[in-house]
């Protein structure tokens, strides 16, 4: 309870700044309308909807990244935690805490993308639906990457690293702009040693039906997730009780 009444203060806080999460919907949304102009004067077969939709939709999710980094570092520069500190509550219990109230906003965000690809071409069927639960460890993953670096950094650092480095990488090494083979060679190794081309591929997969395929994708989506909120939970832990002291 004393978990869920955290989660609860946090969505307030989160929902007290409209302006960026109306940028964290609308740019990728933007971002996709473009695209697809673009393939439709100039057919290029990555840009078709059914292509390009899982993508963007990955890439939207950093910039979730950067609400839950800026929210945890926020919190961090101000005596609010260290009240909180006094609490009961453990880091697993924090991080949870800043957790559970952006996984319904990704939710949302996944869901406003593809109703836009619907009205682009997007052809309704029950992959989408897979799709969705397929999106949910990338959510977690984005989260959590937030999560790691409010608890390492200021706020105004995390605003570059999430905001600035971490929607870059999300951009070109998740296959969406181009398609890797064309660069191959070590960026493309690079890429693929990454989670980001891992769940556009996963998607992807999802979306035409193709379940077998997704999984070596998801495995490696779910296993950077664990690594990465496990960190997030010690390092904030950590923080804690040196804080504490």
């Amino acid at each position: 309870m004393k978990t869920l009444a955290f989660a609860s203060r946090n969505t307030k806080e989160i929902l007290r700044d409209p302006l960026n999460l109306a940028f964290g919907i609308g740019f990728p949304l933007a971002i996709l309308f473009l695209l697809s102009i673009i393939q439709s004067n100039v057919p290029v077969s990555l840009f078709e909807i059914e292509n390009l939709v899982p993508g963007i939709a990955v890439f939207g999710f950093s910039f979730i990244s950067t609400f839950s980094g800026m929210l945890i570092a926020k919190d961090r520069s101000t005596s609010f935690l260290m009240r909180l500190f006094s609490s009961p509550l453990t880091g697993a219990n924090f991080i949870l805490g800043y957790s559970l109230p952006l996984l319904p906003f990704a939710i949302v965000q996944s869901a406003i993308c593809f109703i836009a690809a619907f009205f682009l071409g997007l052809k309704i069927s029950v992959n989408v639906l897979i799709v969705f639960i397929v999106l949910i460890p990338t959510s977690i993953l984005f989260i959590g990457i937030g999560l790691l670096a409010g608890s390492l950094l200021t706020d105004k650092q995390v605003g570059g690293v999430c905001g600035a480095l971490l929607t870059n990488l999300a951009a070109w090494l998740s296959g969406t702009w181009f398609d890797l083979n064309l660069v191959g060679g070590t960026f493309k190794q690079v890429a693929y040693a990454l989670p980001f081309v891992h769940a556009v591929d996963a998607g992807k997969s999802a979306l035409a039906g193709n379940y077998s395929g997704m999984f070596p994708h998801l495995w490696w989506v779910i296993g950077y997730a664990t690594v990465i909120f496990i960190l997030a939970v010690l390092i904030f832990s950590k923080r804690m009780n040196s804080d504490a002291d």
